[in-house]
């Protein structure tokens, strides 16, 4: 029972008391700690009192804080548990279309609730029984991110690979009874859950509003390794606008109804579609957006609110590396600085994903082998600009194992990673 901890923070509220590495930590003013969801909730109070064990010897010590302050405590696994892996066989998931010979971790699919909640995950709530339900609610876990797909039990279960998988839809209407709120998402498969299937999907989705807060429609996504897996249509541009057009006619009656579009097509469908991704407005605030759902539109806003503050650029020849999606996008930005600097001397450069197949185009999946594949031997010039999401969160790797440093290495250029943040693509635009 209980976790182990391994850090504990100077001069933190647990430090005061002296609180050791090496100790468990088994319980809270009494409530068993299960996981870090246990730790978090039990722990928010000022007043604590927990139940330690190290060297065989069980202790209590007494805390005192403010409300809502963190312990101080890291433990040897994040979520003081085993992470949960996905019960479900969905004829889409990305996993299944992975090659051979990537690092393990990128094969483990999770599904769990808990990530969801601390992290963003989106989870199908397919593994979770009545107690694990009722305990997020009685945890005040909001708001949650929910896999959806479909509201059609029948196709539900079809979509996920899943027989058991259509009474996670009752959690929806659980969660609402209890006050939940939720974000939602669908995985659109032509042929599959598009057309009159989404539509009703949506609709049932906008009669759980407003405990539903925002719910994201994006395109499913095929990589070439799809050998013995069930056989899916990719999205063409007539398909990806008529689904486009669907999702915004929805949009607009909630957005009468409700105050809210509460429906929002994935940049890629625009993109596929040969649309221009809406203005900022359209957004709302961006309710979904670690989900693809204006990144693209809130990196031009955030560089065209950027842009006046730069005057003068180092006049080095510079290249943006990007999938073949965003490069028109991007392109518009560096057309905006040039009109702004007329020094600026860079390129657009868009990168075919041959790893995965060219299906796939977002510059999130672009590896480090396909980067020196088509880009050596090229005047990139001074610097390279990439987006942080073709790396490893905190870590400098490729999806394919390759590393920023070789990438450097073969190209001849120092490889500069750009965030998220439109400011920040500006600024090494202008060579800042």
């Amino acid at each position: 029972m209980g976790s182990v901890i391994i850090a504990v923070e100077e001069k933190s509220p647990a430090a005061r008391r002296h609180v050791r590495p090496g100790e468990t930590l088994n319980r809270i003013n009494g409530h068993k700690i299960n996981d870090v969801l246990d730790y978090k909730f039990y722990a928010y109070d000022a007043h604590l009192l927990l139940e330690l064990c190290g060297g065989g010897r069980l202790r209590f010590v007494r805390v005192n804080k403010r409300e809502g302050e963190e312990l101080g405590l890291t433990f040897d696994n994040y979520l003081m548990d085993d992470a949960r892996s996905c019960a479900n066989r969905c004829v889409f998931c990305f996993v299944d279309q992975l090659p051979a010979g990537l690092r393990d971790t990128l094969y483990f699919k999770d599904d769990d609730s808990r990530l969801s909640f601390l992290q963003g995950n989106y989870v199908t709530l397919t593994n979770m029984s009545d107690a694990e339900l009722q305990r997020m609610i009685d945890l005040r876990l909001m708001p949650l991110n929910i896999s959806v797909h479909s509201t059609e039990p029948e196709l539900h279960s079809l979509l996920l690979g899943n027989k058991k998988s259509a009474r996670a839809l009752g959690a929806l209407s659980r969660f609402r009874d209890a006050g939940m709120t939720m974000h939602c998402q669908i995985v659109c498969c032509p042929g599959l859950n598009d057309g009159e299937h989404l539509e009703r999907t949506m609709s049932d989705l906008a009669a759980l509003h407003p405990a539903v807060k925002s719910v994201s429609v994006v395109p499913v996504g095929l990589t070439k390794f799809r050998e013995g897996l069930c056989p899916l249509t990719p999205f063409d541009s007539a398909r990806a606008l008529q689904t486009v057009r669907q999702v915004e006619h929805t949009g607009e009656k909630c957005l009468k109804k409700f105050g809210t579009r509460l429906f929002y097509p994935a940049d890629e469908l625009y993109l596929k579609a040969g649309l221009d991704v809406p203005e900022d407005a359209f957004y709302e605030g961006y309710p979904q957006l670690e989900n693809g759902v204006g990144m693209l539109r809130l990196l031009m806003t955030q560089a065209g609110d950027a842009l006046p503050f730069y005057h003068s650029a180092d006049g080095a020849l510079f290249s943006i590396a990007t999938g073949e999606a965003a490069a028109h996008c991007l392109q518009k930005i560096l057309d905006s600085a040039r009109e702004k600097c007329a020094n600026i001397n860079g390129n657009v450069v868009a990168v075919k994903n041959e790893f995965f197949g060219s299906l796939i185009d977002v510059a999130g999946l672009i590896t480090g082998g396909d980067l020196i594949a088509q880009l050596k031997g090229r005047d990139l010039g001074q610097r390279l600009l990439i987006t942080k999401n073709m790396l490893r969160h905190g870590e400098t790797v490729f999806l394919d194992d390759v590393t920023l440093d070789e990438v450097s290495r073969a190209l001849g250029v120092t490889v500069r990673v750009v965030g998220q943040d439109g400011e920040d693509l500006i600024r090494a635009i202008f060579g800042n």
